[in-house]
Parts: structure tokens; sequence; C-alpha cells
């Protein structure tokens, strides 16, 4: 499955708005050698957030997969 900018940008429950700070994810991405420009176009598979062990990515991946499952 693909986690999505859609998913990222609304992820409840960690701030008073949804989603997470763009610029901040951009830095979490680098920090885990992730390649930001290819998620922002493509989306990224679950299995390599999950593999981080991050909480915020565990949380974004439970998100995401709710979403996907709601038909969003």
């Amino acid at each position: 499955m693909k986690v999505t900018v859609a998913h990222l940008r609304s992820v409840p429950g960690f701030s008073p708005k949804p989603g997470f700070c763009l610029s901040q994810s951009r830095v979490w991405f680098q920090r885990h050698g992730l390649d930001w420009r290819d998620f922002v176009r493509n989306g990224i598979d679950a299995e390599a957030l999950e593999a981080t062990g991050d909480g915020l990515a565990l949380a974004l991946v439970a998100h995401a997969r709710r979403e996907v499952a709601n038909g969003r």
C-alpha cells in the first residue's frame, strides 16, 4: 500500500490541525534516508515507513490504512 502526501497532511491527533508539518517531514525523511521528492510524486510503500520503527511513521501508516479502507 502507498502512503501519500494526502495521508501525511490529514493524519489526526498530533496538533490542533490535522496533518504533519511538511518542512519537518522533509527533515524526517532525510534523517531516515528516504527520498522526499519521490514520496511527494509517487507516495511511499507503507513497509518502508514501518521499517523505520518510528512512532510517528507507524501512526501515519495506520491512518493511511484506515483511509484506504474507507475508500479515500
